[in-house]
């Protein structure tokens, strides 16, 4: 039988080293360039989808924003609110201070920093009447920023906001269409109305279409015009239509009496409407009993003989028949050679 080769033991050092690199096809880079600038490309481009979005939303006014309240001009437009109650501002000054600002003010730009309100003055008042009451140096409000492509929207976005959420007087309605007209944004106060409050139903836009003459007349002189009732309203306005020297009448009496409250303004207003129509009224009484009426009239058939004071006659009737006119001509000259004979 051969004898076995014996083989030399396994060199310890040799098994401690480590296996040999070997490569293999489907190992994969440690680095990958082309995924790495994808990846990067497609945040980048991401990023600035986001950022074009968002300020799009801004100036398109769908993103609600932080601005400093001292760069909001409260009179760029002429406002419709003519006073607020003090009981109503402190109301909203204490829901502003227990729940914060929960809607947002609308603001146009204007320019170097500054914005143009829209709507939301109460707003505006209460919250820096808050920031006093803090001690706030810069304080901010939320808004919306709005692109009107006219003045006129602007005016309708303040009146509908106004709609909504104050109960405006016919005056103040009335007012803001008067004002809008003078400052060129209407051609006329028919189409200010129609534009302004083109949601109201066609009597109410009646109504405040009739408190126009009532604007004119005693804007500026009014110290409570939030006050006027509406049945009074019309009163002055028909009294003021039918006799325009009324309003220099009314505008002495306003400021003689210099009203401390609204009560005092509105009895005065009722006063002197109610003198003038009784002046009117014992007028045309007078002048009845001393000369007695202008006319009378007799009905025969289809035709009225009217009897003038002044001994003229009319004959009137809603046709006159052309076979009657050689009687009726027959008729006027036998009259008239009998008066001169």
């Amino acid at each position: 039988m051969a004898k076995r080769k014996r083989l030399t033991p396994a060199n310890p050092d040799y098994l401690a080293a480590p296996a040999p690199e070997t490569k293999s096809m489907f190992t994969a880079p440690s680095n990958a360039p082309i995924a790495d600038v994808a990846r990067d490309a497609s945040a980048s481009a991401a990023l600035d989808e986001l950022t074009e979005t968002m300020a799009r939303a801004r100036d398109e006014g769908r993103m609600v924003v932080a601005l400093p309240l001292g760069r909001i001009v409260l009179d760029h437009l002429v406002r419709d609110r003519v006073v607020v109650e003090e009981d109503a501002m402190q109301t909203l000054v204490a829901s502003l201070r227990n729940r914060g600002q929960q809607t947002p003010i609308e603001v146009m730009q204007l320019g170097e920093g500054r914005y143009g309100l829209i709507s939301g003055w109460r707003r505006c008042k209460a919250l820096s009447i808050l920031a006093e009451e803090r001690g706030e140096d810069t304080p901010t409000v939320l808004a919306l920023l709005r692109r009107p492509e006219e003045a006129s929207q602007a005016y309708l976005a303040m009146v509908e906001e106004n709609e909504i959420r104050v109960d405006l007087s016919y005056f103040e309605r009335a007012r803001i269409v008067a004002k809008a007209v003078d400052e060129g944004v209407f051609a006329t106060e028919r189409s200010a109305l129609q534009e302004l409050f083109r949601a109201a139903s066609r009597a109410k836009r009646s109504k405040i279409g009739s408190f126009l003459p009532l604007v004119r007349a005693l804007d500026g002189h009014l110290r409570f015009p939030h006050a006027l009732s509406e049945r009074l309203g019309l009163a002055l306005a028909q009294a003021l239509t039918e006799d325009p020297g009324f309003a220099e009448t009314l505008q002495e009496k306003l400021a003689a009496a210099d009203a401390q409250d609204a009560e005092a303004e509105t009895a005065l207003l009722t006063r002197a409407v109610s003198q003038r129509n009784q002046s009117l009224k014992g007028a045309s009484e007078t002048e009845s009993k001393t000369s007695g009426p202008a006319f009378r009239d007799e009905t025969i058939g289809a035709f009225t003989l009217r009897r003038h004071r002044d001994g003229t006659l009319s004959i009137l009737g809603a046709a006159w028949p052309s076979r009657c006119e050689p009687d009726l001509k027959m008729l006027l000259k036998a009259a008239s050679d009998r008066v001169e004979k």
